[in-house]
């Protein structure tokens, strides 16, 4: 199940980038609900809010070893803690698909526009979401309790 939700994610990633980045030019936007929400084509060639710039390498080494780092340890979740393994899947999903671009693009397509917000992604949801349930399960969820049943044992 972890595999299939990561690889749905990631498609669901790509797919809307190909549609935005193939039907579109940098720059352009449209809105759907004017001065409210629009789908604007834009390249980010940083991270979350355009920090670090012109960073690529550096971003794509990181990715490397957070993947790693995060396969090797989702061997030691248990199985019975399916909520919180979907949710690694679906932040694994966002992160392989932020880094498909940065390899094959060289920057982030963006088109998500809410005029109040810088310009995001599905990738970026995926990350944000995932995050956001991976700390309330830790914190608060029963998985919280199982991982550290499974440590005492």
């Amino acid at each position: 199940m972890f595999y299939l939700i990561l690889v749905a994610c990631l498609i669901l990633d790509q797919v809307t980038k190909l549609l935005i980045a193939s039907n579109m030019t940098p720059g352009e936007s449209i809105p759907v609900v004017k001065d409210v929400f629009h789908i604007t084509y834009v390249l980010n060639h940083g991270a979350s809010f355009s920090i670090l710039q012109g960073r690529r390498w550096f971003f794509i080494v990181v990715t490397i070893i957070t993947l790693a780092v995060i396969l090797y340890l989702l061997r030691s979740i248990p199985h019975d803690c399916r909520r919180l393994r979907a949710a690694i899947a679906v932040f694994c999903g966002g992160t392989l698909g932020n880094f498909i671009d940065r390899l094959l693009r060289g920057a982030v397509v963006d088109f998500i526009d809410f005029r109040f917000f810088p310009v995001f992604n599905i990738a970026d949801c995926c990350l944000c979401c995932a995050m956001a349930a991976i700390c309330w399960m830790l914190l608060f969820g029963r998985e919280k309790r199982l991982l550290e049943n499974q440590k005492h044992e």
